[in-house]
Order: C-alpha cells, then sequence, then structure tokens
C-alpha cells in the first residue's frame, strides 16, 4: 500500500509533467495556429468577391487581386499608420463608432474592375457572426458576401454560410434613389423579386437572419461618409 504522502507527491510531479507538456505543444503549435487563422482570413475576403480559393492557394490569389487595403475613420479619413489586415474588428466593435478604425480592402480583377470589401461582425442566435460583403466601384451594388458563424444550428441558423443564402446578396443595393443608406433587409416570408434591398430569411432562422440584417447595417454604417465622398467623386468624373 502507497502511503497517502507518496500519492499526493505522485499526483503533483504527474500534473506539473502534464501541464509543461502541454504549454510545449501550445507553445509550439502557436505559429501554425496563427497563420492559419491569417490564411483562412484571406480565404474569406476573396470568397466576398467570387474568388474560390484552397488554404494552399490563399495567399498567393490574395497577393494577386487584394491591390490595395486601408484604414479609414468614420469620417472618411485615410489612416495611414494602421495596416487594414491587423485591425480586429471584435475589438474595434468594443469602441465608441465613432473611435473605430475601419478596414477597406480593395480587390482588381483582371479586366480592370475594382471592389471594395468591408468586414462586418455581430450576433446570432447562439454566437458571433462574421462576414465580409463587397461592393462595385459605384459603392452601392453587392457584387458578393462571406458570412460565418460560430454556433447556429446546422440546417437552420447554420445556412448562412452556403452560397445559396449568399448568392441572393449580389446585385443588391445599399442605398436608395435619393442616396439614403438603408441596407440590405433580411426579410421573413421573403423578399419580393424587385425588391433591390431586400433578400429571403433563412426558413426557421428568424433570429439569426435577424442578427445578419443588423451586422451588415451596423458594421456598413460607419462607412457611410467614405461612400458618398466616393459617389461624389464618381458623379464629378462622369461630368
Amino acid at each position: 500500500m502507497f502511503s497517502n504522502r507518496y500519492i499526493l507527491i505522485y499526483s503533483a510531479v504527474m500534473v506539473i509533467i502534464v501541464a509543461v507538456a502541454l504549454t510545449f505543444v501550445a507553445v509550439l503549435l502557436k505559429p501554425a495556429q496563427i497563420n492559419n487563422i491569417r490564411v483562412e482570413k484571406m480565404q474569406n475576403i476573396l470568397t466576398s468577391v467570387n474568388i474560390e480559393s484552397t488554404p494552399q492557394t490563399a495567399e498567393e490569389l490574395y497577393n494577386k487581386f487584394i491591390s490595395e487595403s486601408f484604414v479609414i475613420s468614420t469620417k472618411g479619413l485615410v489612416k495611414k499608420e494602421i495596416e487594414a489586415f491587423d485591425v480586429d474588428l471584435y475589438l474595434e466593435m468594443k469602441k465608441k463608432t465613432e473611435e473605430r478604425n475601419l478596414p477597406v480592402f480593395v480587390c482588381t480583377k483582371d479586366d480592370g474592375s475594382r471592389y471594395f470589401i468591408i468586414p462586418v461582425r455581430g450576433k446570432g442566435l447562439w454566437g458571433p457572426l462574421w462576414g465580409y460583403v463587397s461592393l462595385k466601384d459605384d459603392f452601392n451594388t453587392i457584387e458578393g458576401t462571406m458570412f460565418d458563424h460560430k454556433g447556429e444550428t446546422p440546417g437552420l441558423g447554420a445556412e448562412i454560410n452556403t452560397s445559396a443564402f449568399q448568392g441572393q446578396f449580389i446585385g443588391k443595393t445599399i442605398f436608395d434613389e435619393k442616396e439614403n443608406f438603408v441596407s440590405v433587409n433580411v426579410i421573413k416570408g421573403g423578399a419580393k423579386p424587385d425588391d433591390m434591398h431586400g433578400v429571403d430569411a433563412i426558413s426557421g432562422g428568424t433570429i439569426t437572419s435577424q442578427g445578419l440584417e443588423a451586422m451588415i447595417r451596423d458594421g456598413m454604417n460607419p462607412y457611410v461618409a467614405y461612400f458618398k465622398e466616393q459617389m461624389k467623386k464618381n458623379k464629378m468624373i462622369l461630368k
């Protein structure tokens, strides 16, 4: 029979050995984990402009098509000292709106067309939602989207990350005829075919649909000053 003292010492030694081993493995794997997150972010940005990629091709395609990135303030002023890719939207959302750093990623395709990609983040039924919305260079028409979630219900709210749902946003507009920002509504029961500001909600995923609608509206609203300034410049060029 082992004494209580022996058992306690043995248990303590084993706990220390396991803790050290786990710490060593965590430190060893951390660079790979950070790189995986970085590559996944590149893939998500590319998806929003309808460019397919894999973990193996993401960085090459990102460097090819993402021609520019920058950070702006809610007044539309560029903050040159901050890298757009390094901005953590989770942390930015905790700040007052006027204090946030707002990343913009610019995609230039082979035909010379340019698209402006905006990251968004919100809340679903069971956890956070996030994604990217890309706009054509009119700063009004949606070129594509990418949405994902942490723990929405499979077959219901989790459908936000399917191409069928995301494809509805292509061609929708975020400003009305008077250039008022109206975002895109996710409509329970379905949007009308001619509704340029609405898409069908997910059947059985009402709360997730509402959360996604709020995410797009609240995520893009701080960019409105920048969008309108660019729209004004486009009009001057056309004249």
